[in-house]
């Protein structure tokens, strides 16, 4: 199948990766003693200056280019969870759990009913979440954001105790089992591409549109939030390795982040039906099957890797998750970090 790609949409994952592993050494130049870095990690962490056995965990993220497909629909709420909830997943891979979060909103003019709908939807995630918003900036920049465009990002700032930090790339063997949680849909990834699929800034009437396979519009669907996984993961993190957040770049950059060097994922893709947004989407863009696990979750917003013997522990207690695959070892692979059959 040929079709539309990510770079067609104007995201080039391969020209993004050089720079972000420079950014990741300009940035590393910065460090102390006093910094916890593992590679790998979705957030990074610092000695907690009152008290030494506790680290505090940072991350920041946007939601990209989903505020297109929310200012062409007129519904910014959703946005909001979307940012805490990206934010508190990232933290929770390292076993943090979230104290405050700041955001950013960058808009064109003073609109107080996009604003407050965004306010209110960060309100409602950070109260489920159990973080305080303790600040933030709303920037007014005409002619920086234009037409209707703004910018929505987010930080957050959690902790955890240095004995329950994730470490995956020190603990993970082979044989571990990979087990797949739940997405409720695109989340914050791959918007620039559904955009170009769809033609929603040329023809935003479409998300009014019920597509067959959907149970609802299609605007609904797509902005449906990016799920928290804190209160579903909270009971069994004692029994989980190490986690990998399915985000921008998909499963095959996500999943190697968590792994040993030495180590690949096999990932078995008859264990779970593809949630039909996602057959849409691929079938409307006559997308490779490769490109679409390469730019969205595809239904898995989190994978989790837990020791043979806990996980069907693990499995019973989070509601709707599954065996998706198993850690090998890389020479076995052919290279490849990431194998899907």
């Amino acid at each position: 199948m040929t079709g539309i790609t990510y770079r067609d949409a104007g995201v080039d994952l391969d020209a993004a990766g050089p720079i972000k592993e420079t950014l990741k050494r300009l940035s590393g130049q910065t460090h102390g003693p006093n910094v916890f870095s593992m590679p790998g990690f979705f957030a990074g962490g610092i000695d907690n200056p009152s008290d030494t056995d506790s680290l505090l965990i940072a991350s920041t993220d946007s939601v990209g280019t989903k505020v297109r497909i929310a200012i062409a629909a007129g519904r910014y709420k959703t946005l909001g969870h979307d940012i805490v909830n990206h934010c508190v997943n990232d933290a929770l891979t390292t076993g943090a759990r979230p104290l405050f979060f700041l955001d950013y909103i960058g808009i064109d003019s003073p609109d107080e009913e996009r604003i407050v709908q965004v306010v209110e939807g960060l309100r409602d995630a950070c109260q489920a979440a159990g973080c305080a918003i303790i600040g933030g900036e709303t920037a007014f920049l005409p002619g920086v954001y234009t037409d209707g465009d703004f910018d929505l990002v987010g930080f957050i700032v959690g902790t955890v105790q240095k004995d329950d930090i994730l470490r995956p790339r020190e603990t993970a063997t082979v044989g571990d089992i990979l087990i797949g949680v739940p997405s409720t849909g695109i989340h914050t990834n791959g918007a620039s591409l559904v955009r170009k699929v769809f033609g929603i800034d040329d023809n935003p009437a479409v998300l009014a549109d019920v597509p067959e396979g959907l149970d609802r519009t299609l605007g609904k669907a797509l902005l449906e939030p990016h799920r928290s996984y804190l209160d579903p993961l909270a009971p069994v993190m004692s029994d989980i390795r190490g986690m990998a957040h399915i985000t921008g770049g998909g499963f095959p950059e996500n999943l190697p982040r968590t792994l040993p060097d030495n180590l690949a994922a096999r990932i078995d893709r008859n264990t779970w039906e593809v949630p039909a947004l996602f057959r849409l989407i691929q079938a409307a863009g006559k997308i490779d099957e490769a490109e679409m696990f390469r730019v969205f979750n595809m239904g898995v917003g989190m994978i989790l890797i837990v020791a043979p013997e806990r996980a069907g522990a693990v499995i019973a207690a989070v509601d709707g998750a599954w065996k998706i695959g198993e850690l090998i070892d890389k020479d076995s692979a052919d290279g490849q970090r990431v194998i899907i059959t």
